[in-house]
């Protein structure tokens, strides 16, 4: 399959924050679907966890503890979870702490994973950062982004924004006619020898 014709699909969480003593837990799910060079959501949920959202946490997504009182718990999502993330290469940026939640499935098998973080590191290894918002305004790709209520920081928009920033990667590295498993294993040697300088 050439990586022009990968079913992609993003997943983003945002999380209640860690602190002393307190394991880290999602308050929000997004999954979107990318048709035709068109974002498709199919999952956008709040997510009840089992203790407050930090303060540290709620400055960043605005997410309060009063918005997720009557919040489904993830695991209750799973029937939207398999069938938004089944069949399709996982898309997320900085992939860790997506995969990291997605173990309350255990043995889902979701794969294979495109990690939009390394994507950028290897096809521009001197942006001078590579988190998710600053490599889309970096890229000029914001106005790329048709998502009403777009805010960074929001599980669906960030989903949004990975998928059309994987959109752009492959086109400018030129792998749209390449097999789609390069996406999973990219070159990092010349960002670390960027960051060494």
């Amino acid at each position: 399959m050439k990586a022009s014709e990968a079913p992609f699909a993003a997943i983003d969480f945002e999380s209640a924050g860690t602190a002393p003593g307190l394991t880290d837990e999602p308050v929000q799910v997004a999954i979107v679907q990318w048709q035709s060079e068109s974002p498709i959501v199919v999952l956008n949920s709040h997510l009840r966890p089992s203790r407050p959202v930090t303060w540290a946490a709620q400055q960043v997504h605005g997410i309060s503890d009063d918005q997720l009182t009557h919040a489904p718990h993830l695991i209750d999502l799973w029937p939207q979870v398999r069938s938004g993330l089944e069949g399709r290469w996982v898309v997320a940026h900085g992939a860790a702490t997506e995969k990291r939640f997605l173990r309350v499935f255990p043995f889902h098998g979701f794969g294979p994973w495109v990690d939009t973080l390394n994507l950028t590191r290897a096809v521009y290894p001197s942006l001078p950062s590579h988190a998710l918002g600053d490599a889309v305004l970096s890229l000029g790709l914001l106005e790329k982004i048709i998502f009403p209520g777009f805010r960074w920081h929001d599980a669906a928009s960030d989903a949004i924004a990975s998928l059309v920033l994987l959109d752009h990667l492959i086109k400018a590295a030129g792998l749209a006619m390449e097999p789609a498993e390069v996406l999973t294993r990219p070159n990092l040697a010349a960002y670390f020898a960027s960051r060494r300088k």
